[in-house]
């Protein structure tokens, strides 16, 4: 079986975990969001910037990858080199906000951090060469058409260069910890967009010091291809947590000379890459800072200073329903859902290609926020749909030698209403994005010879299986293998 990565990651990932960031300082005022780059091997950590709405701050997205759920290849990027020596004024503003930072986190720096400033063209060529140096467009193109099978791009989207873009449009700095090493995007002086920056980034540095990003909370690329909801959920609170001290810095120690840069700054920004992205691409990019940070007011509400560090070491949240709904963290943990290997019933000509989880994130993405806008349910109606969610299962699978995809999804529910609640919402999004089903009863419905192949739903009183194959003949292979009781 071929191994191309989760998607759910693809979205977080694609060439390292991309998950974008919401930045809560300036989002209180004028709205922002922020963008974070968690590559395997190096994990680094990105903040980018982008005009938001006010009321997309304000109002709570009900739930959170990504894609499907949603990654795909992360790699280890090449050390960067700054093209100048950083400045000594520059490195003394570094080392203040380093320790204004430090106080307030409540964690002492216990190791060496270098520091650097890039151009954005230096920028620009490290997107180009390093982080995208093991991603092709192959593999972006197979990516594309399993999110276009869950309805969430449209067929042939150029997910590739989207994400070259978007790297390059929106980054504004990052932390690898790889080597250790805090980089701020700066086209001038060190100004206060950039020193907020940094204070997002020290919290990062300050969080692989003391609990291991990569190793010792499992944030790389062999871990999180197969736990994609744990690094989902730890991504959350890893950005939660940096985004709630970022805007602690900057509303208390930030000087009204940085803030006043900040509010120039964001007055005048343009971002059409994200702006045009996809509708889902965008929901996912806040998921880590707008949730996350919700997550972590929670538990510091609930349990204190303690209650966050146990986050990181002794309760760690296990997935995007504990994120959503923290007061089902850490007790309520998913359910393991078992899927066999169906290329054994539909034969040589069929390859897996992904099986990993969804989660309850990307089941609200899905239902909500797909690339057909008439093609979608209610935003609030989808975030009551997935708000049961147990646990999951997924298969994607595609024929080399027809060129068609199959999908298994599986999911399981708390109670027989979550499980209703879900239905409901699935067979209304059936009807809006395939038309009235060829076949229905109570617990089956069917559509047959849908630009999509032939999509069967059913239901128990605890699971929902959802199906799409390319002909009768091959839905009947892959149920006499999946059929649920």
């Amino acid at each position: 079986m071929e191994n191309t990565n989760n998607k759910k990651w693809v979205i977080y990932v694609v060439i390292g975990l991309v998950v974008v960031c919401l930045c809560l300082a300036i989002c209180m005022v004028i709205g922002a969001s922020g963008f974070i780059i968690f590559r395997a091997g190096t994990t680094a950590v990105a903040t980018f910037e982008s005009v938001l709405p006010p009321t997309a701050i304000a109002t709570r997205v009900a739930i959170t990858p990504p894609a499907t759920p949603t990654p795909n290849p992360m790699v280890t990027p090449k050390p960067t080199v700054a093209s100048a020596p950083l400045d000594p004024d520059v490195a003394s503003a570094m080392l203040i906000i380093e320790s204004q930072v430090s106080a307030l986190r409540g964690l002492d720096s216990v190791g060496d951090i270098n520091r650097a400033l890039l151009t954005p063209d230096e920028l620009r060529a490290q997107v180009e060469n390093d982080f995208f140096e093991d991603y092709t467009r192959a593999e972006a193109l197979e990516d594309g058409r399993e999110l276009a099978v869950l309805g969430l791009l449209e067929p042939g989207y150029d997910i590739y260069q989207l994400y070259i873009d978007l790297y390059s449009e929106q980054v504004a700095g990052y932390y690898d910890p790889e080597i250790k090493q805090m980089f701020v995007i700066a086209d001038g002086d060190f100004t206060g967009p950039e020193r907020m920056t940094y204070a997002h980034e020290y919290v990062h540095a300050l969080q692989d010091q003391h609990y291991d990003l990569r190793n010792g909370l499992m944030i790389n690329d062999d871990y999180c291809e197969t736990n994609t909801e744990y690094c989902a959920a730890m991504q959350a609170l890893i950005e939660g947590d940096a985004s709630i001290h970022e805007e602690n810095w900057f509303f208390n120690l930030a000087t009204d000379e940085d803030r006043q840069q900040v509010f120039e700054f964001y007055s005048s920004y343009s971002s059409p890459v994200y702006d045009a992205a996809p509708a889902y691409l965008k929901e996912d990019f806040l998921f880590p800072y707008q949730q996350g940070a919700e997550f972590v007011e929670y538990i510091i509400a609930e349990g204190g200073t303690e209650a966050l560090t146990a986050a990181y070491t002794t309760t760690r949240p296990q997935s995007t329903e504990q994120i959503l709904h923290p007061e089902k963290y850490p007790d309520d943990r998913p359910i393991p859902i078992y899927l066999p290997d169906v290329t054994l019933a539909l034969g040589p000509d069929w390859r897996e290609v992904d099986r990993n989880v969804m989660g309850e994130w990307y089941t609200y993405l899905i239902l909500g926020f797909g690339a057909n806008e008439d093609a979608r349910v209610d935003v609030d109606t989808a975030a009551d749909a997935a708000a049961g969610w147990a646990g999951d299962g997924y298969l994607y699978l595609w024929n080399d030698t027809t060129g068609q995809p199959a999908l298994v999804w599986l999911t399981e529910w708390e109670t027989a209403r979550d499980t209703g609640e879900f239905w409901d919402a699935l067979t209304e999004y059936g009807q809006v994005r395939w038309g009235p089903p060829s076949d229905r009863s109570n617990d089956e419905w069917e559509w047959e010879d849908t630009p999509d192949g032939n999509i069967r739903l059913e239901r128990t009183s605890d699971n929902v299986l959802w199906l799409m194959a390319p002909d009768s003949e091959a839905m009947d292979q892959i149920l006499d293998m999946v059929a649920i009781e």
